[in-house]
């Protein structure tokens, strides 16, 4: 019980915080080929995603689903032999090999899309934190805008122009993010912390995905 009272006084950027830090960790840069992205670590990262955009409230319904189905693809891959599944990159370089990368349900497919969900995370963030004042539904839709959109098609793309009318206001949000007690200087503190965090480790897995020929894929 002390544990989960314990948990609970923790937010999802701390815990995403912590997540990334060992993430960064662990990961080379230089030498792409012999890129390291834990899969466990980097999937709890993907489940701290959910709980933020489920406090975005029911306008972040599909993009959710995306997401907890591709985790849940990557999941089975990894569960199915936890050692030789143990690296994303060594996934990718297998589904590349096999020709099946870019055919139907894909692990390959699934890193691509989870990791511009949290391109769109850090775009929006980066918003917030110049301005906790600015509109939130016009905070999203930019991040969508310069994140999603592109890759989306005209089905996806008009889904999200109906959802956004649903998002909560700024202030709100902004409340929902905070941990017990926590005042919005901290709460941007590690807003900030975290952007320092996700900003460089996103571009070395799109930089991987380019090497893969991933990086152009675009859903219907």
């Amino acid at each position: 019980m002390k544990r989960t009272r314990d948990m609970e006084k923790i937010s999802e950027i701390s815990s995403a915080i912590e997540e990334l830090s060992m993430l960064v960790l662990v990961k080379p840069v230089e030498n792409h080929e012999a890129a390291f992205i834990p899969t466990k670590p980097f999937l709890s990262l993907c489940q701290l995603l959910l709980q933020v955009l489920d406090k975005i409230g029911p306008s972040m319904t599909v993009m959710r689903q995306d997401i907890h189905q591709n985790i849940k693809r990557l999941e089975v891959v990894h569960e199915s032999n936890p050692s030789m599944n143990s690296n994303l990159v060594e996934i990718l370089k297998a589904e590349a090999s096999e020709g099946i990368a870019k055919k139907g349900p894909s692990c390959s497919k699934a890193l691509v899309w989870l990791t511009r969900s949290l391109h769109f995370t850090l775009a929006l963030l980066q918003t917030l934190t110049r301005d906790f004042e600015k509109n939130m539904e016009q905070a999203v839709e930019e991040s969508y805008g310069i994140t999603l959109k592109p890759w989306h098609g005209w089905i996806s793309s008009a889904a999200s122009k109906v959802a956004l009318r649903l998002v909560p206001d700024t202030k709100t949000f902004v409340d929902l993010l905070k941990s017990k007690d926590e005042n919005s200087d901290s709460l941007k503190e590690k807003m900030l912390m975290l952007v320092s965090l996700l900003a460089p480790f996103l571009e070395d897995i799109h930089s991987i995905l380019r090497l893969y020929n991933l990086d152009s894929l675009k859903s219907t």
